[in-house]
């Protein structure tokens, strides 16, 4: 009697010593016959690695591109966002239940189906989101080369837990990458609350994304307040991103809000993310954000040659776009690091819309 496995086999993985080691993740995960990885949604069968949730669309829908966040890589734009179920942290505060499903579950699609969706409502891009894409990859990429084929942009939204091969088939269709860490990145905050035993391996897949790809990035940092917030281990982050990505990478300090098994702690204190925005100023990072505060003035771009505002906004929404040709201050003339200008009339029409799939 044969067995139907869902999805379809993976390409990323090995053989070793009659197991099948999955080289999507830097967790690395050793399987025999039978075994599913940590993720939940990659599993050895006949001597092969297969992708469950090849096809497989648990979540969509059309965001602001500011929401991922980015914000120095295509301004203004709509964004079809997509995801799948499962995920290879185990994040205390996660705030999408598809992350923690370990279930094949979601729509059937074809990458061809994804990319007429997105295009169907008025997007500019395709995200992967809302659950870590690394775990997807396969499909991420069959779905992104047919987006970037019908003149649509690639991002991620990811936790950088990667491997050089990930970065590898990520560098063939990815276009930018928001890489997220938590609680400063302090190990005792992410072994006990992400299920992980350091950052190191997203520092090496970032080193590897700035050597080996033109994908634009940009970090963000969500302070978690009384166990996630030391502002000495958030100045390690930012030393850290400063030397070897740049004083231009785009940096967000992220409210936490409370969440799933996390409810007990308060939202972060606004002041305490204030502390780490002068502080990543302090370290020469030009371009500096604290997120979830919509109105605060750190949602602004400001410009480093003579530090007026040259992008206004409001939570997800561009309000003033003060950029003149090439992306220059108009008061100054310094060049700003931002890649593109918002689409003419975007900034008037709704970004935030739900999806209604046709599959017929």
């Amino acid at each position: 009697m044969s067995i139907t496995i869902p999805g379809r086999v993976a390409e990323l993985w090995t053989e070793a010593h009659g197991r099948i080691r999955c080289t999507a993740c830097a967790r690395y995960c050793l399987l025999s016959e039978g075994q599913v990885g940590f993720c939940g949604v990659r599993g050895a069968h006949g001597g092969r690695l297969y992708l469950y949730v090849y096809g497989r669309v648990i979540a969509s829908h059309v965001d602001p591109i500011e929401k991922k966040p980015v914000t120095h890589y295509m301004p203004g734009t709509k964004i079809f966002s997509i995801a799948t179920t499962g995920c290879n942290w185990i994040c205390a505060y996660a705030r999408t239940s598809t992350s923690a499903r370990r279930k094949v579950e979601g729509l059937e699609v074809t990458p061809e189906m994804v990319v007429e969706h997105a295009l169907r409502y008025g997007s500019h891009g395709i995200a992967y989101t809302y659950n870590e894409p690394t775990i997807f990859m396969e499909f991420a990429r069959d779905v992104g080369t047919e987006a970037r084929r019908r003149g649509l942009f690639n991002i991620f939204v990811t936790n950088g837990y990667w491997t050089p091969e990930a970065v590898r088939m990520a560098g063939t269709f990815l276009d930018a990458a928001t890489v997220d860490f938590k609680g400063n990145g302090e190990r005792n905050f992410v072994r006990k609350y992400v299920g992980i035993p350091d950052v190191e391996p997203i520092y090496q897949t970032l080193l590897e994304i700035r050597d080996k790809t033109k994908i634009h990035v940009e970090i963000t940092d969500l302070v978690v307040p009384e166990i996630g917030d030391n502002l000495e281990e958030g100045r390690r982050l930012v030393r850290w991103v400063h030397d070897n990505l740049g004083p231009d990478t785009p940096i967000h300090f992220l409210r936490f809000h409370p969440d799933y098994k996390l409810m007990h702690l308060p939202w972060t204190p606004i002041e305490t993310l204030e502390a780490h925005y002068k502080m990543a100023r302090e370290e020469g990072m030009r371009y500096v954000y604290i997120g979830n505060v919509p109105g605060h003035p750190y949602e602004h771009t400001y410009c480093p040659g003579c530090g007026g505002v040259v992008v206004r906004r409001y939570g997800f929404d561009i309000v003033e776009w003060r950029l003149v040709k090439g992306n220059r201050c108009p008061d100054c003339g310094y060049k700003v690091a931002i890649v593109g200008s918002p689409p003419r009339d975007s900034l008037k029409r709704p970004r935030f819309i739900p999806v209604r799939w046709e599959l017929s």
